[in-house]
């Protein structure tokens, strides 16, 4: 199995397909990777550790080739209980990096050592109401530290101001980990998060809720310093 794969430096907004048009998926994808996206993020539910029910591997093999053959990657973030059944399958379709939370698995050590021998980069995310200090130990084995901004489940919602000082604590601790932040995120959030140590901007409603996606995306990359 290869190694996780480099991930892009610098400050990037990940454009979350959950708020595609799932109709026009690959068009909408094309469009923000030529607007300079180089992270499209797959937020994936199991109606169980989030109530809806959403996408899956298969959308992933779907969209990998053409996020790949832009020099991107796809950064998948599981949002469902017992993510170490479903690593393998998400790696087999194409994902480069596999995001689980600290609050879904009994096993969080373990199923980070599973992400990397699948040949993934790992990431642990935290809901608002989870304390940053889930993270104290498990944040040297991640390559990824994910806050969410939101509670998690729909798009559309509105940035939990709470989550700055947890980027900020998150940041302090990540020791070349990138700190990525999903939930809220817009030309008008977006730069107190990036003040706060924010590396991945997640932007979803933002993007693919607007009219020209590209543009939108642009705004939100500008707003935040990224690329």
């Amino acid at each position: 199995m290869a190694g996780p794969v480099a991930v892009p430096g610098g400050r990037q907004v990940a454009p979350s397909i959950l708020s595609a048009d799932f109709a026009r998926l690959g068009e909408q994808v094309d469009e923000v990777l030529a607007a300079g996206a180089r992270v499209i993020h797959v937020d994936v539910m199991d109606g169980d550790f989030v109530p809806p029910i959403t996408i899956g591997p298969l959308i992933v093999d779907a969209i990998a080739e053409r996020v790949h053959d832009a020099g991107a990657v796809v950064d998948c973030h599981l949002m469902i209980e017992r993510p170490e059944a479903q690593v393998a399958e998400f790696a087999d379709a194409g994902a480069d990096s596999i995001t689980i939370h600290a609050e879904a698995t009994a096993h969080l050590n373990r199923v980070v050592d599973v992400i990397h021998e699948s040949g993934c980069n790992a990431g642990v995310a935290i809901n608002p109401g989870t304390p940053v200090g889930a993270l104290d130990a498990i944040a040297a084995d991640c390559d990824l530290l994910l806050c969410m901004s939101v509670n998690p489940g729909w798009g559309g919602q509105a940035f939990v101001a709470g989550s700055l000082g947890k980027l900020r604590a998150m940041a302090a601790m990540a020791d070349g980990a990138v700190v990525e932040v999903d939930g809220g995120i817009d030309p008008a959030t977006g730069p107190d998060a990036a003040a706060a140590g924010t590396d991945w901007f997640v932007a979803g409603s933002a993007i693919f809720g607007k009219a020209d996606p590209a543009v939108a995306y642009r705004e939100i990359a500008d707003a935040v310093g990224a690329g």
